[in-house]
């Protein structure tokens, strides 16, 4: 099924493309929630003054969300779950998770569906994409730790506070005589001739 795009689609493309997708994918989704229309010759006479239209809306609505994109651009979320021994949880920390923490932390309120972050389930590190616009998408790191340890984000924090007056010592170079010339110098014994 071919769609004109009315507004901007994740992974799709922007307002005013044309696009072949799957039909039910048009059908179920795209045209029900007003994203787009099907490319009829009459749709397709609009679609530059779409595209001009979006645009704009575009342009202003970057402006809007790039003081969020900053405040959310450096933020490391830590969160503490009941693990195996292997590392596998429990459970798993899922988008919804993150955009809970997100508003927690910062005050910035993210829908799950904003979140890009597949469902974790294993202890480590990870990155979430935060996707404001379609040209605004943040990266939050998100640190997965076992309940009872110490949090690696304060640790971290504790470290970088420490002033560190600890000096290196460099040993003294030492000097290698080259293999080749060492070769040269050590006699070589010949084993006795027998009569």
């Amino acid at each position: 099924m071919k769609v004109m795009l009315i507004k901007d689609v994740y992974k799709l493309g922007r307002a005013g493309d044309i696009k072949k997708v799957a039909d039910g994918y048009g059908r179920n989704f795209l045209l029900p929630q007003g994203l787009a229309v099907l490319a009829t010759p009459g749709a397709l006479r609009q679609a530059d003054k779409i595209r001009d239209e979006a645009t704009k809306r575009r342009a202003a609505l970057n402006k809007e969300m790039s003081a969020v994109a900053e405040v959310l651009k450096d933020v490391a979320l830590a969160f503490a779950v009941k693990a195996g021994e292997t590392g596998k949880l429990y459970g798993s920390v899922t988008s919804q998770d993150v955009a809970d923490a997100l508003k927690e932390k910062t005050g910035v309120e993210v829908k799950r569906q904003q979140v890009d972050l597949q469902s974790v389930r294993e202890l480590g590190e990870y990155t979430a994409y935060i996707r404001l616009t379609l040209d605004l998408v943040p990266e939050v790191q998100v640190v997965v730790y076992r309940e009872g340890e110490a949090n690696p984000l304060e640790q971290e924090a504790d470290v970088e506070a420490a002033p560190v007056a600890v000096e290196a010592e460099q040993p003294a170079p030492v000097e290698e005589a080259p293999a080749a010339e060492a070769a040269d110098e050590a006699p070589v014994e010949e084993p006795p001739a027998e009569a």
